[in-house]
C-alpha cells in the first residue's frame, strides 16, 4: 500500500512541476501594466516587477529563459544584446 501512495505522489509531482525553455526572437511589444513582453512570433512572457522595462524596445533581438507556469511563461532570465 505504501509503495501505490508512493507511486501516486510521484506521478503528481511530476505532472505539476513547471516545464523550463529557451528561446530568442525580436520584441514585437512590451505592456508596462501587464508586465508582458511579446516576441515576433505571436507568444508572450510574463517578466517580473524588478525588470528594466525601459530597457526593451520593439525590434531589439532577445534571448529568454523561461518556466511554464499555471499556463504562463514566466521570465527567469534574459540576455539583451550589447550596446556600444
Amino acid at each position: 500500500m505504501r509503495t501505490l501512495i508512493g507511486a501516486a505522489a510521484a506521478m503528481l509531482l511530476i505532472s505539476t512541476a513547471a516545464y523550463a525553455g529557451q528561446t530568442e526572437g525580436l520584441i514585437k511589444k512590451v505592456d508596462k501594466e501587464a508586465l508582458t513582453l511579446t516576441l515576433e512570433d505571436g507568444k508572450s512572457y510574463k517578466l517580473n516587477a524588478e525588470t528594466d522595462l525601459d530597457s526593451l524596445k520593439p525590434g531589439m533581438d532577445i534571448v529568454l529563459a523561461y518556466d511554464v507556469t499555471n499556463g504562463e511563461n514566466v521570465v527567469t532570465d534574459m540576455e539583451l544584446p550589447d550596446t556600444e
